[in-house]
């Protein structure tokens, strides 16, 4: 038994080498990390720094809090190209700044047609911006590429709009504390091959960790309620949930 951590940010987490965010994960049946990208630096910091683990693959996208006036998208267009580069995002919309609004809006966009060019699926990250995001997603036929919307959180209404559009949902430490019923009424609601896992460290720790810095390690807790909810072993949704992984990236070590 293993699982995957589809989304965390291994370039974020601060104070540990990486040889024991590694060796902690693997003790915890954690085998394979997606490290997602939030601009062109991180990227380039992160490959630089976890190219050479086996069992650590890339995303490459520019976050929608982390633009500049100086965004590179010829550069950025090569390095997704990377062959251990397996998804583009994380992107999406993020209203907490308003400001930039129409700027998110064109680089969504950009990261959708990118995705489907070069046929590698989307990271999609969202807070306070749901309805712009499926619109867009629509407007420039995501499904083609596909993806996954990343830290879900929102109701049963939500998730069907994003499993009508093939999209996966990917739960990570929030739910771990939030209101278990809904938690509980949400997941139920979705299908088993449309789950996967993450821990989007260094952010939000499951609640043995809650208000510390996460690490990939404490997936398994994610796990845990899943199952538990599910009604089945962990052992059955590693199975599952790597095959979802394995299906979203076309990738073939599930």
């Amino acid at each position: 038994m293993f699982f995957i951590d589809s989304h965390c940010h291994l370039n974020l987490i601060k104070n540990i080498k990486k040889k024991i965010i590694i060796k902690k994960s693997l003790k915890n049946y954690i085998n394979f990390i997606l490290s997602i990208s939030l601009d062109i630096n991180d990227y380039k910091k992160m490959f630089k720094k976890f190219k050479y683990y086996n069992n650590i693959l890339f995303s490459c996208g520019i976050h929608p809090l982390y633009l500049n006036k100086n965004i590179n998208l010829r550069k950025f267009k090569k390095l997704s190209l990377n062959n251990k580069v397996i998804a583009i995002g994380e992107t999406g919309l993020d209203y907490k700044n308003l400001t930039f609004k129409p700027i998110q809006k064109y680089l969504f966009r950009y990261h959708i047609r990118l995705a489907k060019k070069i046929n590698k699926p989307l990271i999609v990250h969202n807070r306070n911006s749901f309805n712009d995001i499926v619109r867009i997603l629509k407007e420039e036929n995501a499904q083609k590429c596909k993806g996954v919307l990343h830290c879900f959180t929102g109701s049963k209404k939500k998730a069907k709009i994003l499993l009508d559009m093939k999209f996966y949902i990917s739960f990570s430490g929030i739910i771990t504390y939030l209101n278990k019923e809904k938690i509980k009424e949400i997941i139920n609601f979705i299908p088993l091959n449309k789950i996967l896992l993450e821990t989007d460290s260094p952010f939000l720790s499951p609640i043995p960790f809650k208000n510390k810095q996460n690490q990939p390690s404490n997936l398994i807790y994610i796990a845990k309620i899943i199952a538990d909810i599910k009604k089945i072993t962990l052992t059955k949704l590693s199975e599952i949930t790597n095959k979802n992984f394995c299906n979203l990236f076309k990738i073939k070590f599930c």
